[in-house]
């Protein structure tokens, strides 16, 4: 189950573990026991601090925990963490023995304080590539906190549990009978729903002050990135805050147009970016969200706060915070995420297996997601709010050649409906006639394109109706010492390569500003 070179890299990892830690499988009779006890003794193969054993009641289903010398620390699989949840497992073990990476002591406190006892569920997909974030983010949790459980189910084991929630998207995460989250999302983000949901014990706690910086960069994609990294090669004191680095490239798989570099993966881009980001002196605030700035009336420092509670001052400030899905804001978008309403064909998918769905958005996202859920579902159908679809014509071609697509243009999407507990229609308004449709269905994928995430600055910086951030060509904004750079500007075409370009500008122009001033 995990080949030769699997192994070795095993070894080097697991070389840092200094304490015992145990995977601990019960016993059972189901037809893959067989496949969880050699993969949980493969692992333990590579390291004498890894021990698999059996204990516990039987189980019908595979199952385990993790323990340490201190007894469970709250870590639970239930099924058999292969394909994208492998990372989940390995990470267990090193988060378990306080080694991997681990949040700064600020989101350790936050994580620390919440109120407990506190158990979670995680449906995923071991096909889903937004799903390990989330149970990572639960378990590292779970490994901080003494009244925290977390558990991964696999949905293929837990079919009634599935039906009985009316789970039709992964990640969803459930507390009890009730779903506490559903989609992509990082630790920071997780960690304020699970504050607001369980309360956190703020007593004796005082807000933070970082100190004073030269140049303060919010986000960590590629605009980000580049900027904070020119920041501090021209000797800047520089700091980075971002929610999650990488941003968008987290959820882009491949990548073709970087020029000189013939073919990379989101992922393995934003990797690229931090250890770039580490090799200059830039402080990393990691986790956190920009809640506010407070220009100062004078030529004195700008004030940030965070959602973390920590506060900063800057002398220049640079935006690049890029983009995040844009969303229908119709009825019944909201009531039915991760019960019918999606935005990741790949993740979500399989749930609509021999169903009728419908994907919203006829540019090349939404024509690409309809090609490839066609080879799963019973049928889909694109509805585009145009005239004619804005995809690419190869992939019209191509959609048009499918035996079970449909497409319906002009088409305003109106309302999603349900029953209560999953989707069971969508309606759309034809835009020339007025006559309303109601499509009986089981799903429906938004596809609509990207917003700007700069909702967050309410009103400081002029910005045009769409929300993109006004700047000359050097990145400036309408107010002295803030700038801004990438998807969440008016600078056109939104690539990875234009955005790592603008940021360098924005930088430099900071640094410029900054000498003659």
């Amino acid at each position: 189950m995990i080949d030769a070179p699997m192994k070795a890299q095993l070894q080097e990892v697991f070389g840092r573990l200094e304490h015992p830690i145990h995977l601990v499988y019960r016993p059972g009779d189901h037809a893959k026991q067989h496949e969880l006890v050699e993969l949980l003794e493969a692992v333990a193969e590579t390291s004498p601090n890894v021990i698999a054993r059996e204990a516990g009641d039987p189980s019908p289903v595979p199952h385990f925990h993790v323990e340490t010398e201190a007894g469970p620390n709250g870590i639970v699989f239930t099924g058999i963490p292969g394909g994208h949840e492998f990372t989940s497992l390995i990470l267990a073990v090193l988060n378990s023995d306080g080694k991997g990476k681990l949040p700064d002591a600020t989101l350790v406190q936050r994580i620390q304080r919440l109120k407990g006892p506190i158990r979670l569920r995680t449906f995923v997909s071991l096909s889903c590539e937004n799903c390990p974030d989330v149970v990572q983010a639960l378990n590292l949790m779970a490994t901080l906190h003494p009244a925290f459980e977390a558990e991964m189910v696999d949905g293929e084991f837990a079919p009634d549990d599935i039906e009985r929630l009316r789970i039709q998207g992964v990640p969803s995460v459930v507390d009890g009978d009730e779903l506490v989250h559903s989609g992509k999302t990082s630790l920071g983000e997780l960690l304020g729903k699970l504050e607001a949901r369980f309360g956190s014990d703020e007593a004796n706690v005082e807000p933070i002050d970082l100190g004073q910086f030269d140049i303060a960069v919010i986000g960590g994609g590629p605009a980000g990135a580049s900027s904070a990294i020119y920041a501090a090669r021209k000797g800047l004191r520089t700091v980075l805050i971002t929610d999650r680095l990488g941003g968008q490239l987290q959820e882009t798989k491949g990548i073709e147009n970087m020029i000189s570099v013939t073919y990379t993966e989101g992922p393995q881009l934003s990797a690229d970016l931090l250890k770039h980001i580490e090799a200059y002196e830039i402080r990393l605030l990691e986790h956190r969200r920009v809640t506010a700035v407070k220009p100062d009336e004078g030529d004195g420092p700008l004030g940030v706060t965070l959602d973390s509670g920590e506060t900063l001052s800057t002398e220049r400030l640079i935006i690049a915070t890029g983009a995040k899905w844009r969303e229908l804001g119709i009825d019944g978008e909201k009531e039915y995420l991760g019960r019918g309403v999606a935005f990741c064909p790949h993740c979500d998918g399989p749930y609509y297996k021999g169903k009728d769905i419908a994907v919203i958005g006829g540019g090349n996202s939404g024509v690409e997601a309809a090609i490839d859920l066609s080879g799963i579902v019973k049928s889909v159908t694109v509805v585009e709010f145009m005239p004619t679809l804005k995809a690419d014509e190869v992939l019209q071609k191509k959609l048009r050649s499918l035996p079970n697509a449909n497409v319906v243009t002009n088409a305003k999407t109106t309302r999603v409906l349900g029953d209560g507990g999953k989707v069971t229609a969508l309606e759309y308004e034809n835009r020339e006639t007025g006559d309303v449709t109601q499509l009986d269905l089981d799903g429906v994928f938004v596809q609509i394109g990207l917003v700007p995430n700069s909702g967050f600055l309410d009103g400081l910086v002029e910005t045009n109706r769409f929300g993109e951030i006004l700047v000359d060509a050097k990145g400036r904004t309408n107010v002295p010492r803030i700038y801004a750079a990438g998807d969440v500007t008016t600078t056109p075409y939104k690539q990875i390569v234009v955005a790592l370009g603008e940021g360098a500008k924005a930088g430099l122009a900071a640094f410029e500003d900054q000498m003659v001033a």
